[in-house]
């Protein structure tokens, strides 16, 4: 018997989402810099848009800004634009006037930047005053072109020696004076010859800490059983020498710069409103200003008219425009409601400090304002906010909950973390607690955490247990005596 065969038909409905729309939702999760660039590429594009001018009416002229109160929020247009920048809490340093004025009259943040000597600024200087043969400035040239901002050298000698002709004994020495140069510590290759060149100009590179310097991962280990067998010492001696080695610097081509600073731009300004509460502005030069260049195109669609390929041209070229234009806008506004939201839950973290951070997802957000929490992600991320408390990502203020022992409201993982360092601190070096006694000492204050967990978060913030701690705080007031 044969089975007829059958034809179903069903119905189904699905989204595509339009290449634009697809742009519209990268522009939410690109950073202050990305975005502009985008910007730059849409200009160069098309040939409608144009940069608007400080005075034109376009996105972003006068700065999107709300006044957030207890338990209300509203968007003010009108209100001045300033911003201040904490130097520490509760003083405020001002970054703009208190009225509205030209962009182009403000002084720039980087005018504030300091012109610093970088570390190979340093070195060439020294080169051309040290009594180097000819063949000798030659290698200590190329040796300095192989220096990292960190200031190890990373080269084979060998393989130098070969590319310059010269003997590898000659490289050796030229490289033995360079590591005379300042900062001490530069042109070594691994730590242990970084520090063993500090000590050496210090006079302080004896049997015993030479083999100490030949054991630092017994250091890292905090091994110090082993070690004092190592370096022929008691623990008095040890300690005095662990204090010794943890005055040097490991990398010391840090404190040079290694070109134009970088510098984190808050996209976001939270200052205090006067009639209480925050006020919460979007900066200004953080919104990219964009128009339609309407002359233009008036006067090339009276001769695109005539072609086909060209008005074609033209009508998708106004439509790129009008949708990177209400894209802009979008992202903006997007932008201040998410940031108005989070002042709003975390008041009490404005106000108080970190150890009053409250816990926050993003689906708590994305409920307030209505959004999808793919939108608060992609919103929050590469965004920082300027507070009376410092410069913040936006992400800083999401944080898993931690319950509560006495039945009040959860804290943040984040507030317990600041509590976890806070006990620590505040340890003497004949009262140094376990993880249990700190998880005991957090119950106190009504916040349920477990010993397990306490243990995570010292780990995850590099701080010792307490036997490390112990021992390096033995160590720092031998070091304090002496």
């Amino acid at each position: 018997m044969l089975s007829s065969a059958r034809l179903l038909q069903r119905q189904k409905q699905s989204m595509v989402a339009s290449p634009q729309l697809i742009e519209s939702i990268r522009l939410l999760q690109l950073a202050r810099a990305e975005l502009h660039q985008f910007v730059e590429q849409e200009l160069e594009k098309n040939p409608l848009l144009e940069p608007a001018s400080n005075d034109g009416e376009a996105l972003g002229d006068v700065p999107i800004s709300a006044d957030q109160s207890t338990g209300a929020r509203e968007k003010d247009t009108d209100r001045p634009t300033n911003a201040a920048a904490a130097e520490r809490p509760g003083e405020w340093k001002s970054l703009r006037n208190t009225t509205n004025t030209p962009a182009d009259s403000r002084p720039a943040l980087d005018e504030f930047a300091a012109c610093t000597e970088t570390l190979h600024d340093r070195v060439a200087g020294q080169i051309a005053l040290t009594a180097f043969t000819p063949q000798e400035r030659l290698i200590a040239g190329e040796l300095a072109a192989h220096l990292e901002d960190t200031g190890y050298l990373r080269v084979d000698l060998v393989e130098l020696a070969g590319k310059l002709n010269a003997r590898e004994a000659d490289v050796e020495r030229v490289l033995a004076t360079l590591q005379q140069f300042d900062p001490p510590g530069i042109f070594a290759r691994t730590l242990s010859e970084c520090l063993e060149i500090q000590l050496r100009q210090r006079d302080r590179f004896d049997p015993a800490m030479a083999a100490l310097v030949s054991n630092l991962e017994m250091v890292a280990r905090r091994d110090f059983q082993a070690l004092k067998q190592h370096c022929c010492v008691d623990e008095e001696d040890l300690l005095e020498m662990l204090h010794e080695i943890r005055a040097l610097d490991p990398k010391p081509g840090n404190r040079f710069q290694s070109g134009a600073p970088e510098s984190i731009i808050p996209d976001v300004w939270v200052t205090p409103s006067p009639g209480g509460g925050w006020q919460i502005e979007l900066d200004p030069d953080a919104l990219p200003k964009v128009l339609i260049n309407q002359t233009y195109f008036a006067e090339i669609s009276r001769h695109a008219v005539q072609n086909p390929k060209d008005q074609a041209f033209l009508n998708e070229c106004l439509q790129n425009a009008n949708w990177l234009i209400r894209s802009l806008d979008q992202r903006a506004k997007t932008i201040l409601k998410v940031a108005t939201e989070i002042v709003r839950q975390q008041d009490a973290f404005f106000q108080h400090g970190v150890a009053h951070l409250r816990p926050l997802n993003l689906r708590t957000v994305a409920e307030a304002i209505n959004v999808h929490e793919s939108t608060v992600s992609r919103v929050t991320s590469n965004k920082y906010m300027l507070t009376p408390r410092g410069v913040f990502e936006l992400k800083y203020f999401f944080t898993v909950a931690i319950a509560s022992c006495q039945g009040g409201d959860a804290h943040s993982a984040e507030a317990v973390r600041h509590r976890i360092k806070a006990i620590i601190a505040q340890e003497s070096p004949g009262d140094v607690l376990s993880d249990d006694e700190i998880a005991v000492r957090l119950k106190e204050t009504g916040i349920n955490v477990a010993r397990r967990t306490v243990t995570k978060y010292r780990e995850a913030m590099n701080i010792p247990s307490s036997v490390g701690r112990r021992r390096e705080k033995r160590l720092w007031l031998i070091g304090d005596q002496s």
